[in-house]
């Protein structure tokens, strides 16, 4: 399994970083984590070709999460030519807060004609999805987004990624990265707990109980960068490109 880091900053472009974007190559099939707002120019930076994604996986609706859906379909659809189908997995709520979206970005464009079809699946919490060729688990998280927000235990290839989404701490990100093969945890401030946002200091205070293989830090502030030649785990950067 091959993750590229086609976007790790937050949503305020700290550190001129792209909105959250993970692009997963696995065996037999390849998909995204998260499609923020500038998950297309993302794309393009990175050479990742749109089509071959089958799948996005959507942790929660604030627009640095998902506000690239929009770009991304109307991409596939003007530019990139798609033929095939696409499938789009997220919290309760994903499809009509989608549509809203679209529509005042672009209007008309909803309901156009297609030579795909794109199918939402929305995740009650705590509930195993089972795709084709991948498996998602949602747990809840502590993150405010006018619908559950969620971390994420993807399953694929035989290895196990969590994604840990916006959140402060909660018990539920034991469960979800337990023994986890990759653990990208938001890490938004040194230090400084805030509502809905990891830290430094409270996530190191619980990486013995969740024992993930590997750790890797994403959407942080600029207070966090600020602070990387002081830290003693690996951090994101968009492009960066780790296999498990």
């Amino acid at each position: 399994m091959r993750i590229t880091f086609a976007g790790s900053g937050d949503a305020f472009g700290s550190g001129g970083r792209l909105n959250t974007c993970f692009y997963v190559e696995a065996e037999k099939t390849d998909f995204l984590i998260d499609c923020g707002a500038s998950a297309m120019i993302s794309l393009r930076k990175f050479h990742i070709n749109p089509n071959s994604i089958s799948t996005i996986v959507v942790s929660h609706l604030h627009g640095d999460h998902f506000g690239g859906l929009g770009f991304f379909i109307l991409d596939a659809q003007l530019i990139s030519k798609r033929n095939t189908d696409l499938t789009i997995v997220g919290p309760p709520g994903l499809e009509k807060r989608h549509r809203a979206a679209m529509e005042a970005l672009f209007p008309g464009s909803v309901d156009v004609a297609r030579k795909f079809q794109i199918r939402f699946i929305e995740m009650p919490a705590g509930q195993e999805i089972i795709l084709e060729n991948l498996t998602v688990t949602p747990f809840v998280a502590e993150h405010f987004s006018g619908a559950p927000s969620y971390a994420l235990r993807i399953k694929c290839d035989g290895r196990i990624l969590t994604y840990t989404g916006d959140t402060q701490w909660t018990e539920t990100l034991v469960a979800a990265g337990l023994n986890a093969d990759l653990m990208i945890a938001e890490c938004y401030h040194p230090d400084r707990q805030l509502k809905g946002h990891l830290d430094l200091k409270t996530l190191k205070q619980h990486l013995e109980e969740i024992a993930p293989k590997r750790v890797i830090l994403t959407h942080m502030s600029s207070a966090m960068l600020d602070n990387l030649d002081n830290i003693d785990l690996e951090a994101a950067y968009d492009g960066l490109v780790v296999t498990i």
